[in-house]
C-alpha cells in the first residue's frame, strides 16, 4: 500500500486496531496510514454506508480493513461491537476514539437536547468506547488508545458544550492511564488545533473564511494544520516509539494555544512546510 509515511514500514504489522469515526476526516486519514503501516483497521461510525467508500479505498490500496457500524453512544452496543471485533480479529492493541461532532452555538442559545447531544457522543462515548475495549482485551493483552479531543486551554467561546466534554476527556485520560497502568494499557489525548479538514465543510462559509484569516494571523506557524499530521502525532502515541508516555495530551496546533502575549507578536514568515 504506497504511503508517504513517515514511519518504517510494517510498524503495525500484526496489530488490530479500531478507528471510530474513520470514514472520513482525520479519522480517515489515521486508518489509510495505519493500514499502510501493516495494521488491521477497524473502521466505525453509526452509519454502515458512511464507511463504505473509506473501506472500500483501504482495501484497494491493498489494506486490510474491516468496517462495522456501532452507535457510541449506546453501551450494549459498544459492548457488542468490541466482542465481535475480538472474536474475528483478536486482541484490539489501539484504539482511536476520534468520533464526535458538535455545532457552533452561543452558550445561552444551546438546548438541553444539544448540549446532551454533543456531551454523550464527545464525553461519555468516549467513555463507553475506552471501557469496553478495556473490558474485552485490553485488561489481559494490553494496548493504546488515543483519544482526539480539541485545543480549548483557553476556552472555547461558541462551543460551550464541546470544550465541556472535551476538557472532560482530557481529564478522563490522565485518569485511566493511572487506573490502568498495572494492565499494560496507555492512554493518551491528540489536541487539533484548526486543522484544514473535511469537517470543515459542515461550517458556514463565513466561518471557513474567518479560518483562513486566523492562521495567517493568530496561528504562529501561519496557516492551518493538515489531517495526515494530525494522523501522525496519533499514530506515533499508539508506536513503540511512545511506549512510556501515558496519561498525556499532545497539542497539534502550530503553538496556537501559547499565542498571543501582551507585547509580543510573531512577525509574518513563510508558513511552516506541511508533512
Amino acid at each position: 500500500m504506497e504511503t508517504a509515511s513517515i514511519f518504517r514500514d510494517g510498524l503495525f504489522e500484526g496489530k488490530t486496531i479500531v478507528v471510530s469515526g474513520g470514514g472520513t476526516g482525520i479519522g480517515l486519514a489515521t486508518a489509510k496510514e495505519l493500514a499502510a503501516l501493516g495494521a488491521t483497521v477497524v473502521i466505525t461510525s453509526r452509519s454502515l454506508e458512511h464507511l463504505e467508500p473509506a473501506r472500500d479505498e483501504i482495501a484497494a490500496a491493498g489494506g486490510k480493513v474491516d468496517a462495522r457500524s456501532c452507535n457510541i453512544r449506546q453501551p450494549d452496543e459498544v459492548a457488542a461491537f468490541f466482542e465481535s471485533v475480538v472474536e474475528k480479529h483478536g486482541p484490539v492493541h489501539g484504539l482511536v476514539n476520534n468520533a464526535g461532532g458538535q455545532f457552533m452555538s452561543p452558550a445561552q442559545a444551546i438546548t438541553p437536547k444539544g448540549w446532551h447531544a454533543v456531551v454523550e457522543t464527545n464525553l461519555t462515548g468516549t467513555f463507553f468506547m475506552c471501557q469496553a475495549a478495556f473490558k474485552a482485551s485490553m485488561h489481559a493483552n494490553g494496548g493504546a488508545i488515543v483519544n482526539v479531543v480539541m485545543e480549548n486551554w483557553r476556552g472555547y467561546p461558541n462551543m460551550a458544550h464541546s470544550g465541556a466534554a472535551r476538557a472532560g476527556v482530557v481529564n478522563l485520560t490522565k485518569t485511566l492511564a493511572l487506573e490502568w497502568a498495572a494492565f499494560g494499557v496507555r492512554i493518551n489525548s491528540v489536541a487539533p488545533g484548526v486543522i484544514d479538514s473535511s469537517g470543515l465543510e459542515t461550517y458556514p462559509e463565513a466561518v471557513r473564511n474567518s479560518l483562513q484569516h486566523v492562521a495567517k494571523n493568530d496561528i504562529p506557524a501561519q496557516r492551518m494544520g493538515t489531517e495526515r499530521e494530525t494522523a501522525a502525532a496519533i499514530n506515533f502515541l499508539l508506536s513503540p516509539g511512545a511506549a512510556f508516555v501515558s496519561g498525556t495530551t499532545m497539542r497539534v496546533d502550530g503553538a496556537a494555544s501559547l499565542y498571543r502575549l501582551p507585547g509580543f507578536t510573531i512577525p509574518p514568515h513563510a508558513p511552516w512546510a506541511e508533512l
